[in-house]
């Protein structure tokens, strides 16, 4: 849940930088803004390229006479297309942002994209001094917003959603959801189904028995079992070790950035190393652990706050159930939240105390009042009869076992090795999506974007490193210094993008020039009693090539750096002879 609200602050780091660099209306047909609903044409809906608009609605749509807000829009409606797609990119955050990015994902069909209501060009909610981690400041920000909060929630944004649709004069829609995105999906595809004509979520935000979004308090720890050998064994090291830290703490692995390495369990550094980090820890070899808090230490974090969180907030603590009741008082909430952490250890094998006190948005909505009953799917609603399809990462918010069990008639792709959000980045997935918008059925039944493997252990020595038929032990050593520098600019070790340098893992210094795609090592040392220099390029297939001095023998190697293969396999020259070998991880 921490890694969650850290990727929504990124998120919306994310769209305000596109914002000010690619202005998504600057050869779009900005209409004026209709004056209510109906009339039922917009005129949006004559357009033939890129048209941008507004509509007015009613804050409360149970109450037509309710006071009126501004709605915005994108229309792109595409030649050839064959169906229209109602897409929202999630946080919930503004969408109008990523408007370019979701041109470019759905890039055959019509795209309708509506800015949420309280976000970004849609009557945004508003907060001066709110900041996430000052409870003081949300419960003002609450009252600053007054009764009207209560109406910026998914129940009523997808009326808005719907409103729009109506007023280009579009019969039906294919939601394609991600992240929160899923949820308006959900709520959209419940309410209105007779405009649905089909529902494609990707990092699905389940909804509970009550309708109400489930907000998941948990450690994370499940993860472990994609990167581990043996789930079993590898649950009980991470619990052994948070034994181990409870009662002989280390200043270098505060238990707040233990827990933080689980999500990122989705980062190749991470995931190819904390299980055997765990492990070398618990033998007396502390570095290799230290290492990855230090790494996952630096890695910037945008602040949970802002005034512009204010409609995050709002959606967030209103769609969702905690374990609380939602008409009871911030004092009573926090007192039965307390209670279910002490009962419950939903960290566990942490305690909510030991990592600070709070798990995320629970402790934040405490003091967020919700007293209207507004459930995002209407518990009773009938769904439609339409294709429904999900993708899912490995390392997802939700895994793929959970989707398919939230979702038991859908179709539902699993991302091998995949994270969070993977139809705006993964080439597989993302046509997954587009030959479901293009005629809806089944998915491809696979899509595999692992690029490592976990390494087994943490040698100390070279005598140390798995045996390898009959290599030079050096050779092997250096393979391993030079593989554990590459995995450190896979491009998907985000927590590593802003390293410049590290120390070694037992010695020396490794340079990243990224311009350059190189690796310098400076004496680096993997293991205790061999020092290695030189550089490591990786090359725009994938492929690493390195040329080294191991212990005073000159070294090449090339490798495939980006793929999920054990044993390796290995090419080069030693000491001027040519090789060619398959090494264990």
């Amino acid at each position: 849940m921490l890694r969650t609200i850290a990727t929504a602050a990124a998120l919306s780091a994310g769209l305000l930088a596109i914002s000010s660099s690619s202005s998504a209306s600057s050869s779009a047909f900005s209409a004026p803004a209709s004056s209510g609903i109906p009339p039922s044409t917009h005129a949006c809906a004559a357009a033939t390229q890129r048209c941008e608009g507004q509509i007015s609605v009613p804050l409360d749509w149970n109450d037509p006479s309710s006071e009126r807000i501004t709605v915005a829009f994108a229309w792109v409606p595409r030649a050839g297309a064959t169906s229209t797609v109602l897409a929202n990119p999630g946080g919930p955050l503004p969408a109008l942002p990523l408007l370019p990015v979701l041109e470019q994902t759905v890039d055959r069909q019509n795209l309708l994209v509506v800015e949420p209501r309280g976000l970004g060009k849609s009557s945004p909610l508003s907060c001066p001094d709110l900041d996430l981690n000052r409870p003081e400041t949300i419960a003002s920000c609450a009252e600053h917003v007054g009764a009207r909060g209560r109406f910026f929630t998914a129940d009523q944004a997808v009326a808005d959603m719907d409103a729009v649709r109506r007023a280009l004069g579009v019969s039906k829609v294919t939601f394609y959801g991600v992240s929160y995105g899923t949820l308006f999906a959900q709520a959209y595809a419940a309410r209105y189904p007779d405009s649905t004509a089909g529902v494609f979520l990707d990092s699905l935000v389940p909804v509970g028995r009550d309708g109400y979004a489930v907000e998941p308090i948990r450690a994370r720890t499940d993860l472990l079992e994609l990167t581990c050998r043996s789930s079993r064994d590898c649950e009980k090291t991470w619990s052994a070790l948070v034994r181990r830290l409870r009662a002989q703490p280390d200043p270098a692995i505060p238990m707040t950035t233990l827990l933080g390495l689980l999500p990122r369990l989705n980062e190749p550094v991470f995931g190819r190393e904390l299980n055997a980090a765990a492990s070398a820890y618990l033998r007396g070899d502390p570095l290799p652990l230290r290492r990855l808090a230090e790494a996952a230490d630096a890695a910037p974090v945008p602040p949970l706050r802002g005034p512009d969180f204010a409609g995050l907030v709002a959606y967030k603590c209103g769609d969702a159930r905690f374990p609380f009741d939602r008409d009871a008082t911030a004092a009573e909430r926090r007192r039965q939240l307390d209670r279910f952490y002490a009962e419950k250890r939903p960290l566990r094998p942490f305690t909510v105390a030991e990592v600070g006190g709070k798990t995320g948005w629970a402790d934040w909505c405490v003091h967020w009042p919700t007293p209207r009953d507004n459930p995002p799917v209407p518990p009773r609603a009938d769904r439609p009869a339409v294709p429904v399809a999900a993708v899912a990462g490995d390392y997802d918010t939700h895994s793929p076992a959970e989707v398919a069990r939230y979702l038991p008639k859908a179709s539902v792709l699993r991302v091998v090795g995949g994270g969070h959000g993977t139809t705006l980045s993964v080439p597989c997935s993302r046509e997954a999506l587009r030959s479901f918008l293009a005629r809806p059925g089944e998915l491809p039944r696979s899509c595999d974007v692992s690029s490592h493997r976990p390494i087994a252990s943490f040698p100390l020595t070279v005598k140390d490193l798995p045996e390898t038929g009959g290599v030079d032990p050096r050779l092997a050593a250096a393979f391993a210094t030079a593989a554990d520098a590459a995995v450190r600019r896979n491009p998907g070790s985000a927590s590593y993008r802003a390293l410049k340098e590290e120390p070694g893992l037992r010695g020396g210094k490794l340079v990243f020039d990224d311009k350059a795609s190189t690796v310098r090592l400076e004496e680096v040392r993997f293991v205790r009693d061999l020092a290695v220099s030189g550089q490591v390029v990786l090359g725009p297939d994938g492929t690493a090539t390195a040329r080294l001095t191991a212990g005073g023998t000159e070294v090449t190697l090339s490798w495939p750096a980006l793929r999920a293969l054990d044993p390796v396999p290995v090419s080069g020259t030693f000491d001027g002879r040519p090789f060619s070998v398959e090494i264990p991880v």
